[in-house]
């Protein structure tokens, strides 16, 4: 199977995920793709539920990079940029943002960190 994302899909994909930080109230610790799928690091406020969260990351993604990358809808099968599964922790006493990272780096084969700011955000 062929990449989805490209050099120019990632640089699609960062640009506007940075954007998304600046209009809702999210922080965007690390995003990072592998192949065919996106990876986000979030942290958010707790008036966000996590499908909330989850819906609103994947939808915006999608649409952007539809809008602005059309060769990556014909990639995909059936057109669906996004499934209907995530993978969600929150961090606690019994973990921390680094732990969650490492295991959402090791799901795939090829991961790429497209940004990382790990300075914690005050809403």
């Amino acid at each position: 199977m062929r990449a989805v994302f490209d050099e120019h899909v990632d640089r699609v994909v960062k640009k506007f995920c940075l954007e998304i930080e600046k209009r809702y109230e999210i922080k965007l610790l690390e995003v990072g793709t592998d192949k065919d799928h996106l990876h986000f690091l979030v942290q958010s406020v707790p008036t966000y539920s996590v499908t909330k969260l989850v819906t609103m990351i994947k939808s915006l993604t999608a649409r952007e990079v539809f809008k602005q990358c059309p060769q990556v809808k014909k990639q995909l099968w059936g057109g669906e940029f996004r499934t209907d599964g995530y993978f969600a922790s929150t961090v606690g006493k019994h973990g921390n943002e680094t732990m969650i990272g490492k295991y959402v780096k090791n799901q795939g084969k090829e991961y790429q960190k497209l940004h990382s700011s790990y300075q914690l955000a005050h809403f």
